[in-house]
């Protein structure tokens, strides 16, 4: 093992460094598994000890080795989101940087740690999708040391989660899945995995919050962990008092590159859908909508009627897309998938994802004042196409006018040449913003362009004024723009107040 650890050194690469823990690239992923039950205890009430709950687990983990060609190594994870975000690591302020690994040179091989867990006495198991991501050959060694080959039965890159099955002589021994919706702040865990190559490994702690977003996709709802995780303990069980899984060890944080006590797994509740449905199929085609969405805040809720600051409000929708061709429009604001309620961006991401292309389903929306419903046709979410499109640069901007604090031109030829834009787009452009008024707190700049003015589509800067006044004389508390930044469309909500 020592010589994977040195050859891995010697020709790292993205996939290397995000399997063999999160410690030189602060943010690779580990893995997810089951929850405790709310009352459980991990020790053992004798001698404090996890010993008998070791005994039982330790058995089933195991350690994975892929090899992988410099070529297939250099093209990364075959997730986009996920190559990015394996990227990612955070500098002193949190602000994230990206770092990229060393390469091999062209023609090395290069060999790749990982964790893993058996959920069935047939061989199936459970580890990362990063783990296994572009391997050209996967070996398993089980827990007495014995070495099989592995196969790849399927892998989810968007929930990070792959199935490997090894054909073996006899029965395998298990870890059985755990309930991770009754895990609470403050129960006790461990972390069981490979890390650095240096033999299995247990590390105890406790969840130290639910919930969290790591913003690599619509599945992020990771278990925060304290027991330290590192290289190599990815796709590894974090298991309960009672020895169940209830997540994967996926992620770490880590402005050092070593483990700081801040440890993310995959939820079991998540996890064994995804690998069930891994097992039977090989593979997940996750829904796909095909809009741009943001948040609601309180000053849209109030611009466009809604007693609450709740849904995901549809910034663009792609042309020819299942969105498209229900009829969905700018300004939408979706608050339910079937029966399944989308109070924020998140929620909707999630629902839409858990859908299978073909599936037709019900959208509950909030438009021009009133709910309405509309039947959609979900797509697949291919790899590379975006299910949902964050609004990127969706900063807030203010409403235009005296009332505000800009100054509107017309979309002139110049104008156009000088921002880019085409001929056929129509709006009012932004020329001047006070720094002192609303539409500079809220983010406006100039060069903006204005398209519509609470849902109504304007087309110079005459009419946009017209319709903000208008909206004013409603009595609105305030007033939403649609905005055009570059390529980015995003809404924006100015309060009449703040004015």
């Amino acid at each position: 093992m020592s010589d994977i650890i040195s050859r891995r050194r010697s020709t790292a690469l993205l996939g290397a460094a995000l399997i063999a823990g999160a410690a030189s690239v602060p943010l690779a992923y580990q893995s997810s598994a089951s929850a405790a039950p709310a009352s459980s205890s991990i020790t053992n009430a004798n001698n404090n000890s996890f010993a008998s709950i070791v005994d039982a687990a330790k058995p089933a983990v195991v350690t994975i080795v892929t090899t992988m060609r410099a070529s297939d190594a250099d093209d990364g994870d075959d997730s986009p989101q996920l190559q990015e975000q394996f990227k990612q690591f955070f500098n002193e302020e949190g602000i994230p940087q990206l770092r990229e690994a060393p390469q091999p040179k062209s023609g090395e091989r290069a060999e790749a740690l990982g964790s893993g867990f058996i959920v069935s006495a047939d061989g199936y198991i459970v580890t990362n999708n990063h783990v296994i991501a572009n391997a050209s050959k996967i070996k398993v060694t089980l827990d007495d040391g014995t070495e099989l080959a592995g196969i790849l039965v399927g892998a989810d890159p968007k929930t990070d989660l792959a199935v490997v099955k090894v054909d073996a002589k006899k029965p395998l021994p298990t870890l059985a899945w755990g309930d991770s919706n009754k895990l609470r702040l403050g129960d006790q865990v461990l972390a069981i995995g490979n890390p650095f190559g240096v033999g299995t490994t247990v590390t105890a702690g406790i969840v130290s919050a639910r919930g969290r977003d790591l913003h690599s996709g619509p599945y992020d709802d990771f278990i925060q962990i304290d027991a330290p995780i590192n290289h190599g303990n990815s796709g590894g069980p974090l298991v309960d008092g009672s020895g169940k899984v209830v997540g994967i060890n996926t992620a770490i944080y880590s402005p050092n590159g070593g483990s700081v006590g801040v440890g993310f797994a995959i939820p079991a509740g998540e996890a064994t859908m995804i690998v069930g449905k891994l097992q039977k199929d090989g593979s997940i085609d996750h829904g796909y909508l095909g809009v741009q969405i943001q948040p609601v805040t309180q000053d849209i809720a109030d611009a466009i009627g809604l007693a609450k600051p709740e849904g995901a409000l549809v910034a663009d929708v792609t042309k020819d897309s299942p969105a498209g061709r229900a009829g969905l429009k700018p300004g939408d604001v979706i608050t339910a998938v079937g029966s399944k309620t989308a109070a924020s961006p998140k929620e909707l991401s999630r629902a839409v994802a858990d859908l299978s292309p073909g599936d037709n389903e019900k959208l509950t929306l909030w438009r021009d004042g009133k709910t309405v419903e509309l039947s959609v046709g979900i797509g697949g979410n291919d790899d590379g196409k975006p299910q949902f499109a964050a609004a990127k640069g969706a900063e807030e901007v203010a409403p235009n006018g005296p009332r505000i604090g800009v100054s509107l031109a017309d979309l002139t030829p110049e104008v156009r040449a000088r921002l880019g834009v085409s001929s056929d787009l129509q709006g009012a452009v932004i020329a001047q913003v006070s720094p002192e008024k609303t539409a500079a707190e809220a983010g406006l700049k100039p060069g903006d362009i204005i398209l519509s003015v609470n849902d109504k589509t304007i087309h110079d800067a005459t009419e946009a004024k017209t319709a903000v006044a208008a909206v004013a004389k409603a009595e609105k508390k305030s007033v939403l723009l649609l905005i055009q930044r570059g390529d980015n469309r995003t809404f924006v909500a100015v309060p009449f107040a703040a004015a």
